[in-house]
């Protein structure tokens, strides 16, 4: 009989697991909110102040509440700086830049990948290196080679140094690794060349790999301060981080001018979050693949 009435107590602990499970459920969704919130808060204000007056966001710097709404804030972006030149500029440096990374990256990556040379494993070893290396050390080397080169305060010295970087070298060369060599094999076994079978039948097939690094290259050469820093000083060549830069020293006068320098970081963020948003699937796909490749 003893046997019997001890019976429902594995159900109960079944039971008992269930709601455990349930409240850490709760409570990681109440976290994962709670840190969202902290996340997005300093957007909120950045928003908040950009419509504000500016006496008020000046009185009420940390409300995201606005006492009345105005687009005065906005209005003197485009009548009163060089914001539109600052995106003009920006827009090409970008679209070239990451243009140039995810052609040449996947071309650096593919013959890490798949071409056997002398100092092949040495130069990857120089790439990894390069990741390696703050990107402040190399400032002034870079300065130093655009002014002997005749590149300094130029178009060409704002993008060609930025063409390629280590990091996607390496996400493309671990990508490419991972795709199966008898495809390419069979390419060959047709007549496709090197470059035919790069260009026509791997590439197609790192599609996951470029959405990362399309999205990696955007974000960094749109957001590239150090290196517009030491390469430009003629205000017409300037980039928005240059130019937000510019009006965050006080270049507009006295004043803490809080709805333009928040309104303009607010338009210069759109174009990043946009970007992200829209391939976001990809990203997170690409890179959950490279690291299980990696």
């Amino acid at each position: 009989m003893a046997v019997l009435t001890d019976r429902p107590a594995p159900v109960a602990r079944r039971g008992d697991r269930g709601t455990r499970a349930r409240v850490n459920r709760v409570l990681g969704y109440a976290v994962l909110i709670f840190f969202g919130l902290v996340f997005l808060y300093p957007f909120v204000i950045q928003l908040g102040n950009s419509l504000k007056t500016e006496p008020d966001a000046a009185a009420n710097p940390l409300s995201p509440f606005p006492d009345s709404l105005t687009l005065a804030g906005f209005e003197r972006i485009f009548s009163g700086t060089n914001f539109p030149l600052w995106l003009g500029n920006s827009l090409l440096v970008t679209v070239l830049v990451t243009l140039g990374r995810v052609f040449f990256d996947s071309l650096a990556g593919y013959a890490l990948a798949r071409l056997r040379f002398r100092g092949r494993a040495g130069l990857f070893a120089a790439v990894i290196a390069v990741m390696a290396v703050p990107g402040v050390v190399l400032l002034i080397p870079k300065f130093l080679v655009l002014k002997q080169i005749g590149l300094y305060d130029s178009y060409a010295g704002l993008i060609v140094p930025l063409l390629a970087d280590a990091a996607g070298v390496f996400i493309m060369k671990q990508f490419f690794e991972s795709i199966p060599v008898s495809v390419e094999e069979a390419a060959r076994i047709d007549g496709a060349g090197v470059f035919r079978t790069f260009w026509s039948v791997v590439l197609p097939m790192a599609r996951p790999a470029l959405i990362t690094l399309t999205i990696l290259s955007f974000q960094g050469s749109w957001n590239e301060f150090p290196h517009s820093l030491v390469s430009v000083q003629d205000p017409d060549l300037f980039t928005l981080p240059r130019g937000l830069a510019d009006l965050v020293s006080g270049s507009l006068g006295k004043g803490t001018q809080y709805p333009l320098k928040l309104g303009a970081a607010l338009l210069a963020t759109i174009p990043v979050a946009v970007l992200f948003v829209i391939f976001q699937r990809y990203f997170v796909r690409g890179a959950n693949e490279g690291a299980d490749k990696g």
